[in-house]
């Protein structure tokens, strides 16, 4: 197995050393394939283009981020940021490579949760633009141009983590067949405007789930909490170890946003709104103003106690929902109406 991982170093020193003019370019490309960005972005980008594929963009991406963590803790896997140091491979030739600020990710690294959980949010938006370029163009080449799209950026994001050294080429690898396969999966499964209840239960079952796993896991006797320690001790600056790559951090996101979702679909203001058709221009009023509102939850800050931290980030991703599937949508609606809609219970 070292060998292995030893070629991976060998792909991430060349990444980084050869081609040294697209360390920007690997920076942005993995930012973009960040998972909280498929909520905050590709998530309210997706909505507002379509309802049904950006809901399913949302629950897709959940879910997979609950099965990613699941998955972290019985596959474990180093990271190559900590692995340079801990398996003394490289003791008599220490090897060329450094570290970024988003190298440092808390988590265990098979497989990787960037790969796995974009490449199964992004499934529907794919296959959504396929359909629409399919009834376009009869051009076979022209039709493939959104599924290449989908594997070249895909593409793009497993070599990022590589040279970030956040990830083996073969954590990469796993990530990428998964996540195209639970988005084949899942895509024409996702539940769409079930009762409140279904989806309050979906969040109780996923803290509830992921809670039993960790402590039965510990009460075997193994340390979930490992790949904490290492990222701690071997990240090259104390600021690039961040709270929200935690595991939990996650987990708080997923079942804050399956909660969000429900109360989103059962809100006066999604009643009223979702017989409406908004124009183009209202649907980039709203995306404006979703984004203008991320920014002040983000300029509200985070709380640096760990406990607290997980509630305001449980809390920050069930208000999201519903602040891009009803109350923007219904604030612009409102104002660009000649009558401004009343508000009733659905």
């Amino acid at each position: 197995m070292e060998s292995t991982l030893g070629a991976g170093i060998a792909i991430a020193e060349a990444l980084q050393n050869q081609l040294p003019w697209l360390e920007n370019v690997w920076l942005w490309v993995t930012f973009l394939g960040d998972p909280k960005i498929l909520f905050l972005f590709y998530f309210p980008v997706a909505y507002y283009a379509s309802r049904r594929v950006g809901i399913a963009v949302l629950w897709i991406s959940l879910i997979t981020e609950w099965l990613n963590l699941v998955f972290k803790w019985f596959l474990f896997g180093d990271r190559p940021f900590w692995w340079v140091h801990e398996s003394g491979y490289y003791s008599q030739a220490p090897v060329q490579v450094h570290q970024f600020p988003s190298s440092c990710e808390t988590g265990p690294g098979s497989p990787s949760g960037h790969c796995m959980i974009t490449g199964a949010a992004l499934w529907p938006i794919m296959t959504a633009l396929s359909s629409q370029v399919a009834t376009r163009t009869r051009s076979r080449w022209v039709r493939m141009i959104p599924s290449l799209a989908y594997c070249t950026f895909l593409l793009a994001v497993g070599l990022s983590r590589v040279f970030i050294l956040a990830h083996f080429p073969h954590q990469v690898l796993a990530g990428l067949i998964t996540g195209a396969v639970l988005g084949w999966l899942m895509a024409p499964r996702v539940p769409m405007e079930r009762e409140l209840s279904f989806y309050g239960l979906t969040a109780l079952a996923l803290m509830l789930g992921a809670s039993l796993i960790y402590w039965t896991l510990v009460t075997l006797g193994l340390d979930v909490s490992w790949s904490i320690s290492l990222a701690s001790k071997w990240c090259e600056r104390p600021e690039w170890v961040h709270m929200d790559s935690r595991p939990f951090a996650s987990l708080s996101r997923d079942s804050g946003a399956a909660l969000g979702l429900g109360i989103a679909l059962h809100s006066p203001f999604y009643a009223q709104v979702r017989r409406a058709q908004l124009g183009n221009g209202q649907k980039i009023a709203c995306f404006v103003l979703a984004m203008g509102l991320l920014g002040l939850l983000d300029w509200l800050g985070q709380p640096s106690q760990i406990s607290l931290f997980y509630i305001f980030n449980f809390l920050k991703y069930t208000l999201w929902p519903c602040l891009v599937l009803a109350l923007v949508p219904w604030v612009v609606h409102m104002f660009s109406a000649q009558e401004i809609p009343p508000i009733r219970s659905s």
